[in-house]
């Protein structure tokens, strides 16, 4: 028998049979909680559409051992459940649709102590290409190394090249930074960066949507660079071909409203071909230090150097951007109302509404919700 909480082995269960997002199981989880979502996969008691895409792991609960090995690890399994839960940065995954890979993560697991919420909280996406050359290293050292040293979070995908340079420079200034894996947090893809890996999650974080023993493939580096941009508050690219996983990560940026920055290089360089493109065709941004990307990408949420965060509007985006302005400046509303003026089905408005309140932009009532001052 699992000596596990039964609503987080659900959960574990669920994230190893669609190993991914996949947005109509998110809501059926939403509705009717993971463990009646986990039985009803099991017993195959699911719309035609979820029943294909769950029918082939549904017989694979191996839930215990995957949270044993990871608790073993000193890693934990983070849910939509759970108040670290990055709640803020999977909103503007809910306007995407429901293609398979328009969803956020159905969970994370986890290596590293800091709340994931915490970590992501102000945080700069810094990638680009494995073949990093040394003015593209010597360039994502300073930036990355700066933005650190300010308090940001460097977010990347633990690759070779630019991405590990990112990782470096932030834990070279004391600073944070957090490594989305393509495969379980209980492998160290790739090979070489087992020690990197094990520096990151020291202070910062080593996340993947994965469970354990889920090996890399080319399909989950390409839904990990969703992740890398939707943890973070803005892309960096530092060098990029024009076909390249980075340059991928930056459309995931815009999808997903981040401001995309892109680092120029020499004309002559190939390794910056990407980025050149990106900033000529009005894809990205130029930037050419931390001083810039922070004046495209925030300062967020921050009044003062010394202050704490405070509520920015601006970082309202989709549905609940538009619950929000849906509210009165004075009195209430009630939850069909607010459907009905902001144009979003009553079920997001009723989703919506409780992070709304937890993150204090909003308040209810007897008579209905309104905005907090």
């Amino acid at each position: 028998m699992s000596g596990h909480d039964p609503r987080l082995s659900a959960w574990a269960y669920l994230s190893k049979v669609v190993q991914g997002s996949c947005p109509p199981l998110a809501q059926l989880v939403a509705s009717v909680g993971p463990e009646e979502a986990a039985r009803a996969v099991r017993e195959r008691d699911l719309s035609s559409f979820l029943d294909r895409r769950t029918s082939a792991r549904a017989h694979l609960d191996t839930s215990t051992r995957d949270l044993d090995q990871l608790q073993a690890m000193g890693g934990r399994l983070v849910t939509p459940d759970d108040d670290e839960w990055p709640r803020w940065r999977m909103l503007a995954f809910d306007g995407l649709g429901n293609g398979r890979d328009d969803g956020g993560p159905l969970a994370l697991w986890v290596l590293g102590s800091r709340p994931v919420d915490e970590l992501v909280a102000r945080s700069v996406a810094v990638v680009g290409t494995r073949a990093a050359s040394s003015y593209g290293e010597h360039v994502t050292a300073e930036i990355a190394g700066d933005l650190a040293a300010d308090g940001w979070t460097i977010v990347s995908g633990a690759a070779f090249g630019i991405d590990a340079a990112a990782h470096r420079a932030a834990l070279g200034v004391g600073g944070l930074t957090v490594a989305v894996l393509a495969c379980g947090v209980d492998r160290a893809y790739p090979a070489g960066h087992g020690r990197l890996l094990r520096q990151i999650a020291d202070d910062g974080a080593v996340i993947s949507e994965y469970p354990p023993g889920t090996t890399p493939a080319r399909h989950r580096f390409l839904a990990r660079n969703r992740l890398v941009a939707g943890l973070s508050e803005g892309v960096v690219v530092v060098e990029a071909g024009w076909r390249s996983g980075a340059r991928n990560t930056a459309t995931w940026g815009r999808r997903l409203g981040r401001p995309v920055l892109a680092v120029p290089g020499p004309v002559t360089s190939a390794a910056s071909t990407g980025c050149h493109r990106m900033i000529r065709e009005g894809e990205a941004r130029l930037v050419a230090s931390a001083a810039d990307v922070v004046e495209e990408a925030g300062p967020i949420g921050l009044d003062g150097e010394d202050a704490g965060p405070v509520r920015a509007l601006d970082v309202l985006e989709g549905d609940a951007a538009a619950v929000y302005e849906a509210l009165p400046a004075n009195g209430t509303r009630s939850t069909r109302a607010l459907s009905e003026d902001s144009g979003v089905p009553i079920g997001k408005v009723r989703a919506v509404l409780p992070v709304l309140e937890i993150d204090g932009f909003v308040g209810s009532d007897e008579t209905g919700w309104f905005r907090e001052r």
